[in-house]
């Protein structure tokens, strides 16, 4: 995926974002985005070779595996950053209508381009609830998946073509659930900032 667009759409919506929406974009940025590339990308970037088994049986380690990460972390965190940032778009598109259309009859037709009002206040809610929808989606999807947010170090697997119970290990188990916990932390956070923005922005 091209970060470099995500940060374009990002600093694109920050000058039609409140206080509590300006902060959002931070969080995502610097708690999330910049930490999924410095740090947490390196930790789960071998996690199935480093998934071991105390058997050869040939099959047995890759059905386990399979098993208990259906879903990659990595991918899902991509996913979800997509996710959460895509209902942005609604606010560029709104905006970029409102220019052309501004343009178009050579004239100013909205009062200030850098707070939502009329339509583009609609709009702006509207992917105030999708974002704070995809998070809580995708919190309850990593909990189902992973059955918890911490990461064990030894998993028991009696799967076919696995002959009998069998222990895998996985590595660096301390490590990772400290990284979930943060990243779980930020998306709280990140529920946080958007109800928050949109009480504001209704009472207001």
């Amino acid at each position: 995926m091209s970060w470099a667009c995500l940060c374009d759409l990002m600093s694109g919506v920050n000058k039609y974002s409140t206080g509590i929406g300006r902060i959002w974009i931070a969080v995502v940025f610097i708690f999330r985005l910049l930490l999924y590339i410095v740090a947490a990308e390196s930790i789960w970037k071998y996690e199935h070779d480093e998934f071991e088994c105390n058997i050869r049986q040939p099959g047995c380690e890759n059905v386990c595996f399979d098993h208990f990460f259906p879903v990659s972390h990595i991918r899902l965190w991509d996913l979800q950053l997509i996710m959460v940032s895509t209902p942005s778009l609604l606010v560029v598109f709104h905006v970029a209508y409102r220019e052309n259309r501004e343009k178009h009859h050579n004239q100013k037709l909205y009062r200030s381009s850098g707070e939502p009002d009329g339509g583009l206040l609609c709009t702006y809610l509207v992917s105030l609830i999708l974002k704070t929808g995809f998070e809580i989606v995708f919190l309850v999807l990593f909990y189902k998946l992973y059955n918890g947010f911490k990461v064990p170090r030894l998993v028991k697997c009696d799967i076919r073509p696995c002959p009998n119970t069998v222990d895998c290990y996985i590595s660096r188990p301390t490590e990772k659930t400290i990284f979930l916990y943060f990243l779980v932390a930020t998306s709280c956070l990140c529920i946080v900032l958007n109800l928050s923005e949109l009480s504001y922005l209704i009472f207001k």
